[in-house]
């Protein structure tokens, strides 16, 4: 698994809690971090865009974050997520810049996901991401990291 991002994560803390939830994931889950755009937000949107789309394996399965994307449950993700996995295609999560994805990324997604209707700095929509993608495992596997139901 892949997740391309705009941006460069550059907090020490922020990057231990990714790699608190990465390192414990099977497949391995590499993060590819694409510099920020430069000039006009259209201009950086069109920019980053590009570089997010010129960074997909050949044949990727695409799911972008986005504000319009599914918004599932996590047992619902830990479903999709197996099934992505087993499409025998590189699978790569893609989150973008300040201003959003552009309208070719999306074009291009195979499926996209919402953290929700807050809108989350980028740095932490990847830490909940890397999260919930070793919850999704968890579940799958039957660990009981993942406790569902409410108290």
């Amino acid at each position: 698994m892949r997740l391309i991002a705009i941006g460069r994560m550059k907090d020490a803390h922020e990057r231990a809690l990714i790699d608190r939830y990465a390192k414990r994931l099977s497949p391995a889950l590499t993060i590819t971090e694409l510099a920020d755009g430069k000039g006009s937000p259209g201009e950086i949107k069109h920019r980053e865009g590009e570089a997010l789309l010129n960074a997909l394996p050949e044949r990727a399965f695409v799911v972008a974050l986005d504000l319009a994307g599914k918004t599932p449950t996590s047992e619902a993700f830990a479903a999709l997520l197996t099934g992505w996995t087993e499409l025998a295609r590189p699978l790569c999560f893609l989150i973008g810049g300040a201003e959003g994805l552009d309208t070719p990324v999306i074009a291009r997604a195979d499926a996209t996901l919402s953290l929700g209707s807050f809108t989350w700095p980028h740095m932490l929509a990847r830490i909940m991401l890397t999260e919930q993608l070793y919850r999704a495992r968890a579940i799958a596997s039957g660990h009981p990291y993942h406790r569902a139901g409410r108290p």
